[in-house]
């Protein structure tokens, strides 16, 4: 069985053995006169033996998920003949590799090396013995549990207590994901970045103004030696961003201001869901947007004009861009002015101040705070926009302030040195990775300052 397959089977066992525990308790209230006789609600005695079935089953699946494939390769290596384990570990890698696919796709008859067949027959089998046992395993597991919790159901037994640390422990887990899932995304990234930084200068790449990571296979070829001065990237980046910004908000924010202070309901539940659909529309839409209309409307009005712009410009990729995050600071700063007390504004208009007055010195100081931190993560979205910069900006690390020109991105660059097969042991591949540290730690400041003041806010005005 899939482990799909036995997910949902635990799932039903839990279900199943739910139900026998609800209907046991019931049995008991009756026998005692009543639900009030019992410590806890039938369906937690429910729930603590469906628990009790699910969770032995859940841990052993995933026990034997993480240990299955070591310890099959282990099992397999004595499969290898000696001729494939002298020429070295990649070659031993690729023939189990065949094996593996052989399995995978069921070509077993097709096999015509006695070596390869014997192996795979091996892998095979020990493949079906896994599943097996796994089943066996996990329903004797399932079966034990859930035989043990209902055995405990008695009117005196805190099924309730024992749910809800149960879930307590869930939701802790739960929680803890996306810190663990930060903290691995770090230690990914920086380990990568130390090894690019022991090939290359750290000031080199902070302080360096030619970017040209293509790194030959051997000494002798031209362009052995690639130029990893991150300058440009870092130029081009907040080129593109400080555009957009520009775009976003002072349209966002008016937008929010309108829809905050001066709209009627009407037009508030018609304009608003408009503007946020912005938000939904795929960021390669945008990109075929900024491409086949933008840019060369912006080329058009400029060589009226007598000036030279680039098929692909930072101002084309810029102004998309800007369009694209205009809900982030339209809605947030919406929502953070809506926020604003009503007695902030009677007060004001008891003092003999206009609909604009109070809007100007009292609303909007009040909601600054708000605003900024919006308008700082809407930032942190447009530094790390890639697809629109690939489309209408280019790829040219051009070291230039010139909107007018093509630049690129930090984002853009990443995605061009993994794209393909790469040697995860050059230069030239964990540049992506110092590139990626850098952004990082960019991005993780604005969001840590953006969050700082809304809590500020927050503390305020709630």
């Amino acid at each position: 069985m899939s482990p799909a397959t036995l997910l949902l089977l635990a799932l039903l066992l839990g279900l199943a053995t739910f139900a026998f525990g609800r209907y046991k308790a019931l049995s008991i209230a009756r026998s005692k006169g009543g639900n009030r006789y019992l410590h806890s609600l039938p369906g937690h005695y429910g729930m603590m033996v469906g628990l009790w079935c699910v969770l032995p089953a859940l841990a052993i699946l995933l026990a034997w998920q993480l240990f299955e494939t070591p310890v099959t390769n282990s099992l397999l290596d004595s499969a290898v003949p000696q001729s494939i384990s002298d020429k070295g570990e990649k070659a031993v890698e690729l023939y189990k590799n065949d094996i593996r696919n052989i399995v995978s796709a069921d070509q077993l008859d097709q096999v015509t090396d006695p070596d390869k067949k014997h192996a795979a027959l091996r892998l095979n089998h020990l493949n079906s013995f896994s599943r097996i046992a796994l089943l066996i395993v996990m329903l004797s597991a399932a079966l034990i549990g859930a035989a043990l919790a209902y055995r405990k159901i008695k009117a005196s037994t805190e099924a309730r207590t024992v749910v809800e640390r149960i879930l307590h422990v869930f939701l802790v887990s739960c929680a803890s994901i996306a810190i663990l899932t930060t903290i691995g995304i770090v230690f990914s990234v920086l380990f990568e970045a130390i090894r690019f930084f022991q090939q290359v200068s750290f000031l080199e790449f902070v302080s360096g103004t030619k970017w040209s990571p293509q790194t030959a296979i051997r000494t002798d070829q031209v362009g052995s030696s690639g130029s990893f001065g991150a300058v440009p990237l870092f130029v081009g980046t907040l080129l593109i961003s400080a555009i957009a910004m520009l775009v976003a908000v002072p349209f966002g924010l008016l937008s929010a201001i309108y829809l905050a202070e001066y709209a009627s309901p009407r037009a508030r539940s018609i304009i608003k869901p408009l503007l946020e659909v912005l938000a939904g529309i795929p960021t390669v839409v945008y990109g075929f947007f900024a491409a086949l209309t933008v840019a060369p409307l912006i080329r058009g009005l400029g060589e009226s004009i007598g000036l030279s712009v680039s098929s692909e410009s930072a101002l084309a990729a810029g102004i998309v861009v800007g369009i694209m995050i205009i809900p982030f600071v339209s809605s947030l700063s919406d929502d953070v002015i809506t926020a604003v007390p009503q007695a902030m504004r009677d007060g004001s208009y008891g003092l003999g101040a206009t609909k604009s007055e109070t809007v100007r010195k009292v609303v909007f100081p009040a909601a600054l705070p708000g605003i900024v931190g919006g308008i700082l993560l809407a930032a942190s979205r447009a530094i790390g926009e890639t697809m629109i910069v690939v489309m209408a900006a280019g790829l040219a690390a051009n070291l230039t302030v010139n909107p007018l020109e093509a630049v690129t991105t930090v984002t853009v660059q990443i995605v061009t040195l993994l794209t393909g097969d790469q040697e995860f042991d050059s230069a030239k591949t964990l540049a992506a990775f110092a590139l990626g540290l850098m952004l990082f730690v960019t991005t993780l400041m604005l969001n840590i300052i953006a969050l700082h003041v809304v809590r500020r806010y927050r503390e305020q005005y709630e």
